[in-house]
């Protein structure tokens, strides 16, 4: 079998197992290593909304890449839509799975090759903005 063959596979067989598996197989298959302990607790606070208090945060750390005038990865987070839509990997959103949500590891920084804002483009979310993100999704992402 030739290697493009032997790839396009691989990949069916990956898609195939990350659709029926899920997100734990998901990391695993990947590599990624994800301490789910070290994400922020969820803020308690109620209500949270995408315009009133998340959008705030996307705007101040994460337009620069992914707003209205530039879309690394085919990500946009300037507004609800475009944020559940996700990028070029698909949904980063679970609604009302922050946990699951690739978002929430992205900003949390769980993944190094994957920490946004990257080292270097921007300060680190704090852990409130991170548990506000969360409660935002765990609320179902409204």
């Amino acid at each position: 079998m030739n290697s493009h063959k032997k790839t396009f596979r691989h990949v069916r067989i990956l898609s195939f197992g990350l659709s029926v598996f899920g997100f734990s197989v998901a990391t695993t298959l990947w590599g990624a290593d994800i301490d789910l302990s070290k994400i922020p607790a969820a803020s308690k606070k109620e209500g949270v909304t995408f315009a009133k208090d998340i959008q705030p945060i996307f705007e101040k750390s994460c337009y620069k890449c992914h707003g209205p005038e530039k879309q690394k990865a085919k990500l946009r987070l300037d507004s609800l839509a475009a944020t559940l839509k996700g990028g070029e990997d698909g949904p980063n959103v679970i609604p009302k799975e922050s946990a699951k949500s690739s978002l929430v590891h992205s900003v949390a920084r769980l993944v190094e090759d994957d920490a946004m804002p990257p080292e270097g483009k921007g300060d680190p979310l704090t852990n409130e903005q991170v548990g506000l993100i969360r409660a935002w999704i765990d609320q179902g992402a409204k």
